[in-house]
């Protein structure tokens, strides 16, 4: 075995193969190709910011997963996954970004090799790492396959965290409480956007007790005024101005585990409408974690929510949750389960989500979110960091 410091014990990721192979077996799948690299980290430990050209794992019913991907970056394979080196395979670089051949052409003559080619082969097919040419390419050189859709295969697997991966989320709440300080305590009216950036970029980056920031999946989001009708618009370098609200939708990463943790801070006397936003959200928060337990479902929170936020005469018309944990670019969620009406995913004790209660109103944004826990008796709240629009001259 490679002398690797892996995240996680090796008997975890045992169990996390065991579980996605009983899941293949269950879907009629008899090799899965993982491109997403949280998925692909997951299962095998990997981590490179390596995604922007093809790359992915193997598993079959038995036997070590393969990585494959760009041959210069099965160097950091070597360095990150548990697997030997024979496990681990390069593709030459004349394949990258080329009009004349495409990476996957190589992949499928190691599927060939390895005796899959006539194999029910599951792909993510609705994932923003596996392209339409990919495929194509698949069906052209494994006519023999049988090529079926494993979009959120893995995924699913990963909704209930271990002990060590609440860990994680952990210390990223810890960061994330540090970067919402460093904003309430360097925000005022003239200081421009992008210098407040280097601040929160910073201290994302120190980290806090003792346990250092990784890289986030999203940027910092956080606009104001008028602009924080929209959700995901991230900064400039203008000034913020007296009279506006600002929404920080913020996550803290540890070892690519992420802790996401949304406020909103009015630069100086919130007007009513704002008060009144604010109080019908904490409202419908509360009446959201009183759900919030195991054997309930996601739509059981969700109609509690919406059913508050409601009596207060306000509308909210796109989901208030979802799972996170282990992500990369550009998403942190893991897209699975919803908070929304019709998801009927069971809560279970370990899993993960971010609920955010959102409102864009029509002169501007009101977010004050919290990443929870489902514990054996009901939930958690990961931050310890006021709930509330917070406001400052």
């Amino acid at each position: 075995m490679p002398d690797v410091e892996l995240n996680f014990e090796r008997s975890e990721y045992a169990d996390r193969i065991a579980r996605t192979r009983t899941a293949m077996e269950q879907a009629g799948v008899e090799v899965l190709y993982v491109t997403d690299p949280s998925n692909m980290s997951w299962l095998t430990g990997y981590d490179g910011w390596s995604f922007y050209v093809h790359q992915g794992v193997l598993l079959g019913l038995d036997g070590d997963p393969v990585w494959w991907g760009r041959g210069m970056d099965a160097q950091g394979a070597l360095r990150t996954v548990f697997m030997e080196p024979k496990d681990i395979i390069g593709y030459p670089d004349h394949f990258v970004q080329s009009t004349e051949r495409h990476p996957m052409d190589h992949l499928s003559g190691i599927i060939a090799e390895r005796g899959w080619d006539k194999s029910a082969i599951g792909v993510e097919m609705d994932n923003f790492y596996f392209s339409a040419a990919a495929f194509a390419s698949m069906q052209q050189h494994l006519p023999n396959a049988t090529l079926k859709d494993a979009t959120g295969l893995v995924n699913w697997r990963r909704t209930v965290k271990s002990s060590r991966e609440i860990e994680y989320i952990r210390r990223a709440a810890r960061i994330v409480e540090a970067m919402h300080a460093k904003v309430f305590e360097r925000i005022e009216p003239g200081l421009k956007k992008n210098e407040l950036v280097a601040d929160i970029l910073h201290t994302s980056a120190m980290g806090a007790n003792g346990h250092g920031g990784d890289y986030c999946a999203f940027v910092p989001m956080l606009p104001s005024g008028i602009d924080a009708t929209a959700p995901h618009l991230t900064w400039d370098e203008k000034p913020f101005r007296s009279g506006e609200a600002t929404f920080f939708e913020l996550g803290g990463c540890h070892r690519r585990y992420h802790c996401p943790l949304s406020r909103t801070i009015y630069l100086g006397k919130p007007p009513q409408k704002f008060l009144d936003a604010e109080q019908a959200v904490l409202e419908a928060v509360d009446a959201g974690l009183e759900k919030a337990k195991p054997g309930n479902t996601c739509e059981d929170i969700a109609i509690a929510f919406f059913a508050t936020l409601s009596k207060h005469g306000f509308e909210k018309d796109s989901r208030t949750g979802y799972s996170i944990g282990l992500s990369y670019p550009p998403d942190w969620g893991e897209r699975t389960l919803s908070l929304r009406a019709g998801d009927k995913t069971e809560l279970k004790p370990g899993m993960c989500i971010h609920f955010i209660p959102a409102l864009w109103l029509d002169d501007g944004g009101l977010e004050l979110s919290e990443t929870i826990l489902i514990t054996e008796t009901g939930v958690e709240t990961f931050c310890n960091y006021p709930r509330k629009l917070m406001a400052k001259d």
